[in-house]
């Protein structure tokens, strides 16, 4: 199963994608991060990896080869949904060499590639990427592929999301965050995904989820749960270390259980 984990910028996407694999992980689940957001760079030090795996844009030629297959391809007539980078057609765990997966403590991480320095040019190349690899990669039975996307709503027009079993929205109790709620369910029922539910994330009280969950429903949004706010989560995100997920076990449980 493949799930993308969207939402907006500081809603918290990266945590919550955290707090999840690690609940897979506790339910006998082999959870595998594909983490394709080209500017967060702290999911690898979340899930407690020293340092992060190689790039697959490394992997299909490096990103200036990738852009001119694009515009080859552009120039004959295809959209980019529809491109085709990658040269292996079936792509799995065992597949992929050990320098492009990395794996700790029962979790094996993947990523897409960054931007690293100014003028480096647009993310269209990464978002194909990570499109045709969520296309051809085949999760074995008891695997569960987790993907961090870029923050907002621009991968949808890539078509990211088609080859996925399940999208989610990360919210915080933010007006932005809400109607983003909104437009991502939408756009993932546009491309013919499913579209689960919004996990609400760093709720401070009963009164506030209430409030948000009263919003998500006046658009039709359904909630798959709460993670409430947790001063020890904030700092160990503020000191660049892994955090305790037990504190919320029991509300990620319940949220993993809603996804399968």
């Amino acid at each position: 199963m493949k799930i993308c984990v969207c939402g907006k910028g500081g809603s918290g996407k990266s945590t919550v994608l955290t707090l999840l694999a690690q609940a897979f992980k506790a339910c006998g689940q082999d959870p595998i991060v594909l983490d394709s957001d080209e500017s967060n760079s702290s999911l690898f030090w979340m899930l407690g990896f020293e340092r992060p795996p190689r790039p697959l844009m490394d992997f299909v030629g490096g990103k200036k080869n990738v852009q001119q297959k694009m515009l080859a391809r552009f120039s004959q007539g295809e959209s980019e949904p529809a491109m085709s980078i990658w040269e292996m057609g079936k792509i799995t765990a065992q597949s992929l060499p050990s320098d492009y997966m990395a794996e700790k403590d029962g979790f094996r991480l993947v990523a897409t590639g960054k931007i690293h320095q100014a003028l480096e040019g647009c993310a269209c190349a990464m978002g194909t990427v990570t499109r045709e690899f969520l296309k051809k990669f085949q999760p074995a039975e008891n695997e569960i592929m987790l993907v961090d996307m870029e923050a907002g709503i621009e991968h949808f027009g890539r078509g990211v999301e088609t080859s996925v079993d399940r999208v989610i929205s990360v919210v915080e109790p933010s007006l932005e965050s809400v109607s983003l709620a909104k437009k991502i369910m939408d756009l993932t029922q546009a491309t013919g995904a499913s579209f689960y539910g919004a996990v609400l994330n760093k709720i401070s009280s009963l009164e506030q989820e209430n409030r948000l969950k009263k919003k998500l429903t006046e658009l039709g949004v359904p909630i798959i749960g709460t993670i409430p706010f947790h001063d020890a989560i904030q700092s160990a995100c503020l000191e660049g270390r892994p955090f305790d997920a037990s504190m919320v076990s029991e509300e990620t449980k319940a949220i993993v259980g809603a996804l399968v």
